[in-house]
């Protein structure tokens, strides 16, 4: 056993209250390895979930693991131990101590938040801990863990409240001459064109339209990009443009400044590849899983800066594909499947909690 997926999560029913954890540890074909829930008695909902790590980190050096990919859907945990987020409480500083003791014995641990569509194994473990030791009979309902399932809200399709939420405002740079011709536009570093100037301009009027209340503009480095976000942030009110390097486009290797039929006809095999999986990056490229990496590494750096903010973020096609696949939970077919204009514009809100709302996809009526 080398490489595993650990997938952990932890809830409380009132916080602190009844709390329990589950863990799951997969081979990376998805197939389930182990499995582990427990009771943790009453305490908080972070508790619950840093225990649900370390049990997971547990059960993969049982399985001999050397490499493993941690996948939560607690933001703080996540971020925490990627140390991008302080940790203030002391409670669990001592918690993260123990999780970074056990990281400490693999060869590789990678952290990656996911949404909670996407953690519902682990959640349904931790629930039927919580059912087994409240002694109710275990239907393992698909509930929020850190919700009371006697006292959780009605359904309801009133638009969330806005409180505490961080508004993201994503917007993919103007035309370039790559952009016009349809080829790949990766790293290389190519300006505007005028048509893409203009794209910029009336992209900022549809950001001053959604919120005149712009905490920061952040851009790839790319300055088809930086370019992008200084016309942004001279329509609302001359903010200045702090450059993320994660936010940069995916590195496509030998098919820079290539077509997609010049690739299919030159890389058949290779193509084929790439297209059936996240993992299977361009020659001398990079592939979309580590693309997602540092987009989510941005994200978090973005969140912690200016949390309850509005943040307007320039970058690239799939930067911006993989923030919406996130946070729409949506299948790895989604990246295929999107198109994004340039200049397009696309909104989200983002809670402490990790809860997401998608308001628009790819706006493009300011460029008409």
């Amino acid at each position: 056993m080398t490489r595993v997926i650990v997938e952990a999560d932890g809830g409380s029913r009132g916080n602190p209250g009844p709390a329990g954890y589950g863990s799951v540890v997969r081979e990376p074909g998805g197939g389930v390895l182990l499995e582990r829930y427990a009771s943790l008695g009453v305490t908080t909902n972070n508790v619950a979930e840093y225990t649900g790590l370390i049990e997971g980190l547990k059960a993969a050096r049982e399985l001999n693991a050397t490499q493993v990919d941690v996948r939560m859907d607690s933001k703080l945990v996540v971020e925490q131990m990627s140390g991008r987020w302080q940790i203030k409480n002391p409670g669990l500083r001592t918690l993260a101590a123990e999780a970074a003791g056990l990281v400490s014995q693999f060869e590789q641990v990678t952290f990656e938040w996911v949404p909670r569509e996407r953690n519902k194994a682990a959640d349904a473990l931790a629930n039927r801990a919580m059912d087994e030791a409240a002694g109710k009979p275990v239907a393992a309902p698909e509930v929020s863990v850190a919700e009371d399932v006697s006292t959780a809200p009605a359904p309801s399709w009133a638009p969330p409240s806005l409180d505490n939420a961080t508004r993201f405002i994503l917007v993919r740079h103007g035309e370039t001459s790559m952009t016009r011709s349809g080829r790949y536009s990766g790293r290389g570093d190519v300006p505007l064109t005028d048509e893409g100037e203009a794209q910029a301009m009336a992209a900022g009027g549809r950001v001053a339209g959604i919120s005149r209340d712009v905490t920061a503009v952040v851009s790839s480095p790319l300055r088809r990009c930086v370019r992008t976000a200084e016309l942004i942030a001279a329509e609302v009110g001359g903010l200045p443009v702090t450059v993320l390097d994660d936010l940069i486009e995916c590195d496509f290797g030998e098919w820079e400044g290539l077509t997609f039929a010049e690739v299919r006809e030159r890389w058949p095999a290779e193509m084929t590849e790439w297209l059936a999986s996240v993992d299977v990056a361009p020659p001398g490229g990079e592939s979309f899983r580590a693309v997602a990496a540092r987009v989510r590494r941005a994200m978090g750096t973005a969140l912690e800066a200016y949390a309850g903010g509005v943040v307007v973020l320039v970058s690239h096609v799939t930067p911006i594909k993989l923030a919406l696949q996130d946070a729409l939970a949506a299948s790895d077919a989604f990246l295929h499947r999107l198109y994004l204009d340039a200049a397009g514009v696309s909104t989200m809100d983002v809670w402490p909690d990790g809860n997401i709302a998608v308001r628009s996809v790819n706006e493009t009526a300011h460029l008409r």
